[in-house]
């Protein structure tokens, strides 16, 4: 049978001042398993800084000039908690293993000299133990992500509920208020054409196109996030759209208004990219809402750059569009709920939040992903994940109930994965 690991996919770093000791392991080990050695404490931590990525287990032996090997036992715990430590000892150094292992600094003790076979089968054990540990933190990220993310569009279908009620009742009431202001320039000049202020018809005529335009901006953001709630089976990926069209409409659209605020527009966006599966009206409203969330966002004169590739072409294709700006790096804490229409990550307050929420929900029904993070001094950048064949899945009503719950604090999931 087969062994599932693969022994040379993380590296074992051995550390002993014995060169005799150092060459033996190379000779019994290097050729089923990814060797590293260093002859006192302080280069194998060098190693083990420049590898931490690599190393998935360390042995070293306890007496050494200089350092110990419970000293860099410990400095690895501090630095990778994953990493297996192994301590290696003579008889007379037991009382430095018992130590280490109370401490909790080790995974476990060899006695030297130690023998190979008995050796090869700890090793491979060790190996085994740190590589299913990886696959179960790799696996409780992605669950914890479809978790966020299932947490975050469950809170949309409800404000998309909201949003209809909304819109409908505003509508309503705002007619009273229109009447009011259709009226009220007339009205006032009659009865009170003597108050200073008054007299000047542009006053009520700029008061009243004010006002009128607010009412319209509630009823189009209201609008968007009620649309972009709709789940519609029949007609989710009725459409065969082009990326590269639907954000040059979007961009021509606003072209005006970029060049207003002197925002550059650099789109890298090949016109060879395949067609996808969506709901072309929404498809095309997605990029129009994410690129007015960057006019409200960027400062006058700011860059905005535009790359999309084709990615996982033989399995599940789908097409990765990245949206980068030049603008002020957003704080972790705004990265954290710049999906929330109801949390102020900067820009203009008016403008809500809700562009974005409706964005992150279009995405979601397309069944791809969107992402926002930080780049340190160089602005932000949205990642938008798009399968050319989207599928429609649907979370059982236990998961859902078990998901809600999980998820009612972050501090729950992160102190799941940091293995608190």
């Amino acid at each position: 049978m087969d062994n599932i690991y693969d022994y040379k996919k993380f590296a074992i770093l051995y550390v002993d001042d014995e060169e005799k000791s150092l060459k033996a392991f190379e000779r019994a080990f290097g050729e089923d398993f990814r060797v590293f050695t260093a002859p006192n404490a302080q280069e194998g931590f060098q190693l083990l800084e420049k590898h931490a990525d690599e190393i998935g287990l360390l042995l070293t032996d306890q007496r050494m000039p200089g350092e110990k090997g419970v000293w860099l036992l410990e400095r690895a715990r501090q630095l990778r908690p994953r990493i297996l430590r192994i301590l290696v000892t003579a008889y007379s150094d037991f009382e430095a293993a018992i130590a280490a292992v109370n401490s909790g600094a080790i995974y476990r003790y060899i006695s030297k000299p130690w023998d190979p076979p008995q050796l090869e089968l700890t090793l491979r054990h060790g190996l085994e133990f740190f590589m299913v540990q990886v696959e179960r933190d790799q696996l409780l990220l992605e669950k914890m992500s479809v978790l966020r993310n299932m947490m975050i569009a469950d809170r949309i279908v409800s404000l998309g509920l909201l949003a209809a009620g909304l819109s409908h009742h505003i509508k309503n009431s705002m007619v009273a208020v229109k009447t009011f202001l259709d009226l009220a320039p007339s009205k006032m000049a009659e009865e009170k054409a003597n108050l200073d202020g008054l007299r000047n018809p542009d006053f009520w005529k700029d008061y009243h196109q004010n006002v009128q335009s607010q009412i319209e901006k509630i009823n189009g953001l209201l609008a968007d996030l009620r649309v972009s709630a709709d789940s519609n089976p029949a007609t989710q990926f009725a459409d065969e759209v082009s990326l590269p069209a639907a954000v040059g409409a979007a961009l021509e659209t606003l072209k005006e208004s970029f060049a207003a605020r002197k925002i550059e527009i650099e789109n890298k966006i090949p016109g060879s990219l395949p067609a996808l599966r969506a709901d072309k009206s929404k498809f095309y409203r997605l990029f129009e809402l994410l690129f007015k969330d960057e006019l409200a966002m960027l400062p006058a004169g700011s860059k905005i750059s535009l790359s999309a590739e084709l990615q996982n072409a033989t399995t599940k294709p789908e097409i990765v569009l990245q949206v980068t700006d030049d603008g002020p790096s957003l704080p972790p804490e705004a990265l954290s709920v710049i999906f929330d229409p109801f949390v102020v990550t900067g820009g203009a307050p008016s403008e809500y939040g809700i562009n974005l929420m409706a964005c992150f929900f279009i995405v979601h029904h397309h069944g791809g992903k969107i992402e926002a993070m930080s780049l340190p001094g160089r602005g932000n950048a949205f990642t938008l994940r798009l399968p050319l064949q989207p599928e429609t899945t649907a979370s059982s009503p236990d998961e859902t109930a078990f998901l809600q719950k999980a998820m009612l604090n972050n501090g729950v999931w992160e102190n799941l994965l940091a293995g608190g």
